[in-house]
């Protein structure tokens, strides 16, 4: 191409160039050739999406502002391509408020076009559903037959897949009866849709009835099925080996899916299987099946299968089988794992740090906080809440505050009702009951752990009083005491005197 100089003059040769570079994962040749061949609007769609699809979130969002300062215009392409990428990693500082800007410069450039036609409806939807906005997919979806637009398969698959996280079965039942009157029931991809939504909602009879309606099935019905059991905790291998007498090969979410619900039995059979069909080394199903042999109580099986295949543990099966041992005390076997890892990630630290806090090294647990420091591992919630649990256990106050001010100065949006719950409790503790009120105050979404911390911590600071009056308002907001937060009132109304109203409460 270069000799032909087309790579410099066609900016569509080019575009298929980035294309390739793109679909074989060689972003470094991709960016290089994006800023050699000319540019225009499908140049800058093109490498926009493949930042998206990979997961590169805030580099898509920064490709997109540079395509709005270009002026060669934005096109539905460019938004679908920008969301790709939030959608998969949503979880980085900025990236709500950037996914709003997005999804309004969409909305506004939708509302402004004279002619819409389906694909710009599916595209709106589309995005609205990536964004976690179910109800606006919806209502834009509801919009279509007055403007005189029939939805398609695309429109009905990215409407019920929107729904399907938020589980709300009559919402799905309406999109289905919609389906249905449409007669694009059999569809491959719009059932596929439906079996995970009702297998997801746990109405297994519901996606049979839709799994059946198709002719054409692949593995993804299978799968959504076979989780959809499993979820359930009924056996699932019954399905794999339906699946199997029909001519389907399981892939790694096949496997994965059954083993979540797969006893004694059945594991050792699906074991059997996933070595047959290649699957041993595969990350995703090791892990699967070393959590399914620790949960059936013989961890021991999966570490000789792992040893008989002499090759090194893998990260994610090495931190599932550390945790396993953390939860079962064996606390220097979860040291021993983690010192064969070349590099671990925040799991393997978090997992660590726990096994040192429930084991009373309390120094260690400090002292690997700074390693995990110094190898730039960024911290999060589970890694706090072992620090603040050592705090908890020392009472001591000073370094429990001065963990509280690290997480404030890391990322104020660590502090969320997990953490609060924490830090309520650790002052509670520690004697500073006006830092757990504080917080209690300023939290906006509070559950039945956080009552419960507060009241127990009243209770031990020798405020009887506000801990049953605490109580006594957790119910009347709706909040169901369970048997946690009666420990908590009950020892509130023995430590302060209040045998009369302990007994009310019965």
């Amino acid at each position: 191409m270069v000799k032909s100089g087309l790579f410099h003059a066609d900016p569509y040769a080019g575009t298929a160039l980035l294309s390739l570079f793109g679909r074989n994962g060689c972003i470094d040749e991709l960016v290089c050739a994006f800023e050699e061949i000319p540019q225009n609007l499908v140049t800058w769609n093109t490498v926009i999406s493949l930042f998206g699809n990979y997961g590169f979130a805030e580099d898509a969002m920064f490709l997109f502002r540079e395509l709005m300062w270009t002026g060669a215009g934005l096109s539905e392409c460019s938004f679908v391509g920008v969301l790709s990428g939030f959608a998969s990693d949503r979880t980085r500082l900025g990236i709500g408020e950037q996914i709003h800007d997005c999804i309004c410069l969409a909305e506004k450039m939708f509302e402004t076009r004279c002619v819409r036609d389906v694909v710009s409806w599916n595209t709106m939807i589309g995005a609205l559903a990536k964004s976690k906005r179910p109800s606006q997919a919806l209502e834009l979806f509801l919009k279509m037959p007055v403007e005189g637009v029939v939805p398609n398969e695309t429109t009905f698959v990215s409407v019920i897949n929107s729904w399907t996280s938020l589980q709300i079965l009559g919402f799905g039942e309406f999109i289905h009866a919609k389906v249905i009157r449409n007669k694009i029931e059999s569809n491959v991809f719009v059932g596929s849709a439906l079996v995970g939504f009702y297998a997801k909602c746990d109405k297994l009879e519901s996606a049979h009835r839709c799994f059946e309606e198709i002719d054409e099935k692949n593995v993804v019905f299978w799968n959504a099925l076979i989780l959809g059991y499993s979820n359930k905790c009924f056996s699932a291998i019954s399905l794999l080996k339906r699946m199997l007498q029909f001519g389907y090969r399981p892939n790694e979410f096949s496997f994965s899916a059954a083993l979540k619900s797969s006893l004694v039995f059945d594991l050792q059979q699906l074991h059997c299987l996933i070595m047959r069909t290649g699957y041993q080394q595969n990350e995703f199903v090791s892990s699967a099946l070393v959590t399914s042999y620790g949960k059936n109580g013989i961890i021991s099986d999966a570490l000789i299968f792992d040893a008989a295949s002499n090759k090194p543990l893998l990260l994610v099966p090495c931190n599932t089988i550390a945790g396993v041992y953390n939860k079962t005390g064996q606390y220097q076997k979860t040291e021993d794992l983690f010192s064969l890892l070349e590099e671990p990630d925040i799991v393997s630290w978090n997992i660590l740090i726990a096994a040192c806090s429930r084991n009373g090294d309390y120094k260690e647990v400090f002292e690997l906080f700074k390693h995990m420091q110094t190898a730039k591992i960024c911290s999060d919630n589970l890694t706090f809440v072992s620090l603040l649990s050592v705090c908890t256990k020392l009472c001591n106050l000073s370094l429990g505050s001065s963990v509280h001010g690290f997480i404030i100065t890391t990322d104020f949006k660590l502090c969320d009702t997990f953490i609060c719950n924490v830090l309520i409790d650790m002052y509670g503790k520690c004697g500073c009951i006006e830092s757990s009120l504080v917080i209690f105050n300023k939290m906006i979404d509070r559950n039945i752990i956080t009552w419960t911390a507060l009241i127990s911590a009243l209770g031990i600071n020798g405020y009887a009083n506000e801990a049953l009056n605490l109580f006594r308002e957790m119910e009347s907001l709706g909040f169901k005491p369970d048997g946690i937060a009666f420990i908590a009132v009950f020892s509130a109304c023995r430590l302060g005197g209040l045998v009369k109203e302990g007994m009310d409460l019965f």
